[in-house]
């Protein structure tokens, strides 16, 4: 199969789909790969790394005009016009606060698989996980920075200093991004709260990090008493192909600091701050409220180089069954049969369904 790699166009977005390494795994399987020249250089690769490992160098319109295209994140207005019937288009998707996406790809005809809804049988998402990790990371690196007061924050050191009491991180969400975030917090000397509604994963947190992080059962009080009383807050919620559910209204917003910082994470999924919007890393943060908000949806792509190899890592595996077996590989491999979610022109994923009823036949 020829397998196409386009260059990423989202907004300072320098991860690519497939590294030298992956594009060398295709071919000693009997594939090309078609990679749209300067495709990998904002990751370290140049175009001579991709030589040598056997693909070919094309432009962006023949990078998409191939069976299957990988990519890292969804196509974008400019995109649309590549996509077309029969092919294969596996990257994350995040349809559920994307109707417009969702519409364009119905129309298309491609059959659309998201990293995002690949599912083990045990409920794991191995293809979210090493994003959720670099996220969580990256989201108290980030809210640390953005805490600095020539960047509109408080003026807050996160770790104290002896004398001065730490600042305050409150983690929406014990799952992998929340425990990533804590873990984070926890090495810059910060006092952390996380909050989940899963009793068993509270459990395990403790047996994680013990006494030195406060782990409280989620619901709109306890949530309301950690936030109005943080310096940061992360919003670290997933619920697998659904919007994030909204858990601080603005009124709780109104009752945090001034120049405390929000960093959602969640933003993928519609974010779970009513206040917050999407933004950029051309255009990080905005002031609302008094509170600085953070709201770039592809958060690892300021890692690019870490980012893309460990995505790759997940990836490839189902990436070479794609390209040995097509959308057969869907039947023979239940957990990527979970990823598809657009199919012959019908919005098929039960929940992305549910977020947009009206598209389902």
């Amino acid at each position: 199969m020829e397998v196409g790699v386009p260059k990423e166009t989202k907004d300072q977005e320098f991860r690519v789909g497939l590294s030298p390494s992956s594009v060398q795994a295709l071919q000693e399987n009997g594939h090309q790969v078609l990679v749209e020249t300067g495709a990998g250089l904002g990751a370290g690769f140049s175009d001579q790394d991709y030589i040598q490992a056997g693909a070919q160098m094309v432009s962006s319109a023949q990078a998409w005009n191939q069976e299957l295209v990988v990519k890292v994140k969804e196509p974008l207005a400019s995109e649309y016009k590549f996509l077309k019937k029969g092919q294969l288009l596996f990257t994350y998707l995040h349809l559920a606060a994307n109707r417009d996406l969702a519409e364009h790809l119905i129309t298309s005809g491609v059959s659309a698989i998201a990293y995002e809804t690949v599912e083990l049988p045990d409920g794991r998402l191995p293809l979210l996980m090493p994003m959720s990790v670099i996220a969580g990371r990256l989201s108290v690196q980030f809210g640390a920075h953005f805490l600095e007061r020539q960047q509109g924050g408080r003026g807050v050191l996160l770790g104290g200093i002896p004398g001065v009491r730490p600042g305050k991180v409150v983690v929406l969400g014990g799952g992998i991004v929340g425990t990533e975030a804590a873990r984070i917090a926890l090495g810059m000397g910060a006092q952390v709260e996380i909050l989940d509604i899963n009793i068993d994963r509270l459990a395990y947190l403790e047996t994680l990090f013990g006494p030195q992080v406060t782990l409280v059962y989620s619901n709109s009080q306890h949530i309301a008493e950690a936030v109005a009383a943080a310096d940061l807050v992360v919003g670290a919620v997933l619920i697998p192909g659904r919007k994030a559910p909204v858990l601080v209204p603005r009124s709780l917003v109104q009752q945090m600091r001034s120049g405390a910082v929000i960093v959602d994470v969640a933003v993928d999924q519609g974010g779970c701050v009513e206040t917050l919007r999407t933004t950029s890393h051309s255009h990080p943060t905005y002031l609302e409220e008094g509170v600085v908000h953070y709201g770039v949806p592809n958060m690892p792509g300021a890692v690019p180089w870490t980012a893309t190899q460990a995505l790759n890592n997940s990836t490839l595996p189902y990436v070479l069954k794609l390209a040995n077996r097509g959308m057969e590989a869907l039947d023979l491999d239940p957990a990527l049969g979970k990823g598809l979610n657009i199919h012959n022109q019908c919005l098929v994923h039960p929940a992305v369904q549910a977020v947009f009823p009206d598209l389902v036949p």
